[in-house]
């Protein structure tokens, strides 16, 4: 028998909410990352939020906790959120991708993070486009290349974007889009980089919020 080609189209019940969005991907075999991954790591979040976020992929705390954005980066990203003025129970948060990917490292035997491929994006692509369509955010933040390339295509670029808005087509409702940078970037830098890396973030999520209205 053939295999299915990639992609979560199989999985997404039509028109379903949040819950049974969550309770569908459980399942899904989209592409080859669920086979090595613990459990698909599903969006978080109130169903009328105003504001959603998406990152890359889970990482290595989410894979195994289920959630996401509960990880170092997640821990980075709350700061932000606090100093941006943002109630984090307010806004909808989930990924691109919504399985871990990763490589084992022999000298440390954990599992490190490894870039999703566009095939694996483009696969996972329904799930999102089923989770904006269930929460109809105002606006949609674009954590990283991979989430912004995942809704506004592979030529949009993060680091000559950042910051601006842009009207995102979900098919229904307007929706604004804005990108700024993955909260691991600034975890990877030190000292004074660091705090101004972490500054123009919070400013890029202060921004999101007032456009967002929330």
């Amino acid at each position: 028998m053939a295999r299915r080609a990639p992609g979560a189209e199989h999985w997404v019940p039509e028109g379903a909410g949040i819950a049974e969005l969550r309770r569908a991907a459980r399942d899904c075999e989209g592409c080859d990352l669920y086979q090595d991954a613990t459990q698909t790591v599903f969006g978080e979040g109130p169903a009328d939020a105003r504001l959603f976020m998406v990152g890359e992929q889970p990482g290595d705390v989410e894979d195994r906790e289920g959630e996401p954005f509960v990880g170092p980066a997640g821990r980075l990203l709350d700061q932000a959120l606090a100093d941006a003025g943002i109630d984090r129970d307010r806004i909808y948060l989930t990924n691109a991708v919504k399985h871990f990917k990763f490589t084992w490292s022999e000298r440390s035997g954990r599992r490190l993070h490894k870039k999703p491929g566009r095939t694996e994006t483009v696969a996972c692509r329904p799930w999102l486009t089923a989770e904006l369509a269930a929460v109809a955010p105002a606006l949609v933040v674009a954590l990283g290349a991979t989430a912004a390339q995942s809704l506004m295509g592979p030529d949009f670029r993060v680091s000559a974007q950042r910051g601006e808005c842009f009207d995102l087509d979900l098919g229904g409702e307007p929706c604004a889009f804005l990108a700024t940078v993955h909260p691991s970037s600034v975890i990877r830098l030190q000292g004074a980089d660091r705090d101004e890396a972490l500054a123009a973030f919070t400013a890029d999520l202060r921004k999101a919020a007032a456009k967002a209205g929330d």
